[in-house]
């Protein structure tokens, strides 16, 4: 017999660090092809591979991820009851403060640009406006961009996988919530499993898509196939008959690392592989979560310099994109000529240099984002949205699902 329990996040620090580490991948891979960059630079940066020209299969590691994490947080334990509103209002404090910052800054930076081409200043195009409308800003404040509504990205497009995560924890809620009403355990994740393997299937066999790259035409399928897939691989780690010993531990580990890279660097030549990213990244992170002690793979997650990027890894991927947008105006302002003189001194050399001040701009900026957004803004909402008496709904504590 189990109960379905609800409690805080479990911190994995292993877990966090990949996190941070995706994050940074992503934000490398927007610095390589941005087409401004790409236009202005000679040759590309030094760092310019396969991998990182497909680190936007990453996201589909963050959807893995959150499932695992939700899956930890709100099901697996010993005792406790889930409130369907509590989980919405902290998933709603974890992810909104910052988003709606972004927009906000997002807005003041485009009345600027209008305002300055209209002053005569700058030059743009008329089109540069039309995406970022007041229609597609309403959607973005109800977190709706990614959910139909439009068939764009707009504002700070990273946003969109928020979108489809944010109701994806709805229907993770609903169904924890049906699971606690029949009191069994068994249908939760028997209902997960065919949540993830339906969602993948449509991609495949309905829309007929050749990658996972969905955004905005419905990429809630693809969370929907990547996070439920993540709820499910919490289940098969803790019904794990027996811990292998150490040096398998680590070999497993290792392979599912090399296996997770090398699946990346080739969705480039073959989009199809994209479809295998839910199930590769699912046994690399369960492996993390299997194997806490393992000798290699574990120790080099736990390091610092990782610790604090994955404590970061929602700001770095929240603020990169305007961080981004302000590098495309710093090098059209640098010019060709100026330019062409670093790259002749080293070929690659300015772009590499854009990457690398880019990059570190991002972290600068999204650490003073967590300390004076994320974590005051989380904690503003969940005491303005928390529990109130009667709202909460949930089985008396004392119910028991079946296994």
């Amino acid at each position: 017999m189990t109960e379905l329990v609800h409690r805080e996040k479990a911190h994995v620090l292993p877990l966090d660090s990949i996190r941070g580490i995706a994050a940074t991948a992503v934000v490398i891979h927007h610095l390589l092809l941005m087409p401004t960059f790409l236009a202005a630079f000679p040759h590309n940066a030094w760092i310019d591979c396969s991998f990182f020209r497909s680190s936007w299969l990453l996201v589909d590691l963050f959807f893995v991820l959150s499932g695992m994490v939700m899956s930890l947080s709100s099901v697996e334990g010993e005792f406790g009851r889930f409130s369907l509103r509590d989980f919405m209002v902290r998933r709603l404090a974890r992810v909104y403060p910052l988003h709606i910052a972004m927009l906000a800054a997002n807005l003041l930076f485009r009345l600027l640009r209008i305002s300055l081409v209209m002053a005569g200043i700058v030059v743009a195009a008329p089109a540069a406006f039309e995406v970022n409308n007041s229609y597609s800003f309403l959607l973005n404040v109800f977190l709706l961009h990614s959910m139909g509504f439009i068939d764009y990205l707009s504002w700070n497009a990273p946003s969109w996988s928020i979108s489809v995560e944010f109701y994806t924890y709805l229907a993770f809620g609903l169904v924890v919530l049906l699971a606690q009403r029949i009191r069994c355990l068994t249908l939760f994740y028997a209902l997960s499993g065919v949540i993830a393997f339906a969602s993948l299937a449509t991609i495949v066999f309905v829309l007929d898509k050749k990658s996972l790259g969905l955004q905005t035409d419905f990429g809630i399928l693809r969370c929907f196939a990547s996070f439920f897939l993540g709820v499910l691989t919490v289940r098969i780690v803790r019904r794990m008959p027996r811990q292998p010993d150490p040096a398998m531990q680590g070999v497993v580990q290792l392979g599912a690392m090399i296996a997770s890279i090398v699946l990346v660097s080739v969705v480039e030549a073959y989009p199809a592989a994209s479809f295998l990213a839910p199930l590769t990244f699912s046994i690399f992170l369960g492996s993390l979560l299997a194997f806490p002690d393992a000798p290699l793979v574990p120790r080099m997650l736990v390091t610092r310099p990782l610790v604090w990027l994955g404590q970061r890894s929602y700001s770095i991927y929240m603020v990169h994109a305007l961080v981004v947008l302000f590098a495309e105006y710093f090098v059209r302002a640098l010019g060709a000529r100026r330019i062409l003189a670093l790259d002749s001194i080293q070929s690659g050399l300015p772009a590499t240099l854009n990457l690398v001040v880019a990059l570190a701009a991002v972290f600068v900026v999204s650490h003073y984002t967590y300390r004076y957004v994320e974590i005051p803004g989380g904690k503003f909402l969940r005491n303005l949205l928390g529990r109130r008496p009667g709202l909460s709904v949930a089985p008396a504590p004392s119910a028991r699902l079946t296994n």
